[in-house]
């Protein structure tokens, strides 16, 4: 049975996150209610497919709490804002929201904008694969646990998007993987083919692995089709 896909509340008015993680649980997600103030903490416990963050200050207080967010994690994010104009609302998205209401929100529009930002950035189901782990270069990745561990076996903490990245790489084997295929997979697939942002996320993962940027053993970039594992792959 595939895991239930966990969605994190966070929003100061305890009744409004109660109700809209009632709806969702009934719907058949995995929800974790919370205040803004305990976020961090909830997305450092959990893997976390999406977050919903109820907004109830103003623009700055808003602004703060996308930041925030992005600061620790690039996982998908709906906000709901208890007011906003139009500025408020292009900006919160230019901060990484990937979506945004405004207060009251019908459960049911929440949940099906959460199905479609599940569809689009490929959160359901982002690795097409039966192994259980992967051994590259001494790493080691988990793929049920989505836990990367290092050749001394201590865990190394991955980003969502770039635990997406990585996986796929791997499962391709030795095989390259083109640039836009690590878009639809880490960003969804309304990102952008001149969009760079999938060259910052291989040079995390990079940094993460102890790869030497400019002369990279284990991600190497094939100019022109895209990126391949470079070491051999092992699965079972």
């Amino acid at each position: 049975m595939a895991a239930l896909r966990h969605v994190l509340i966070c929003d100061e008015e305890r009744d409004s996150r109660m109700a809209l993680a009632a709806h969702l649980e009934k719907h058949g997600y995995r929800v974790t209610a919370t205040s803004p103030g305990g976020m961090a903490r909830a997305l450092e416990q959990a893997r976390i497919d999406v977050v919903i963050l109820g907004l109830q200050g103003g623009t700055e207080d808003g602004l703060r709490s996308c930041r925030s967010l992005r600061a620790i994690s690039d996982v998908p994010c709906i906000v709901l804002a208890a007011r906003a104009d139009e500025v408020d609302r292009i900006v919160t998205l230019e901060l990484g929201a990937d979506d945004f209401l405004l207060k009251p929100v019908n459960p049911r529009e929440v949940a099906a904008r959460l199905r479609n930002i599940l569809r689009r950035t490929g959160a359901a189901s982002p690795i097409s694969t039966r192994a259980r782990w992967f051994r590259f270069g001494g790493w080691k990745l988990d793929i049920i646990a989505r836990q990367l561990s290092d050749p001394g076996g201590r865990p190394a903490r991955l980003r969502n998007s770039e635990y997406r990245v990585l996986a796929s790489l791997l499962a391709h084997g030795n095989r390259v993987v083109s640039r836009l295929k690590l878009f639809e997979l880490a960003r969804g697939r309304d990102a952008l083919p001149f969009d760079r942002s999938i060259d910052v996320r291989i040079s995390r993962l990079r940094h993460v692995l102890g790869d030497d940027a400019r002369l990279p053993r284990i991600i190497k970039t094939v100019h022109g089709e895209g990126y391949v594992i470079g070491v051999p792959v092992e699965r079972s």
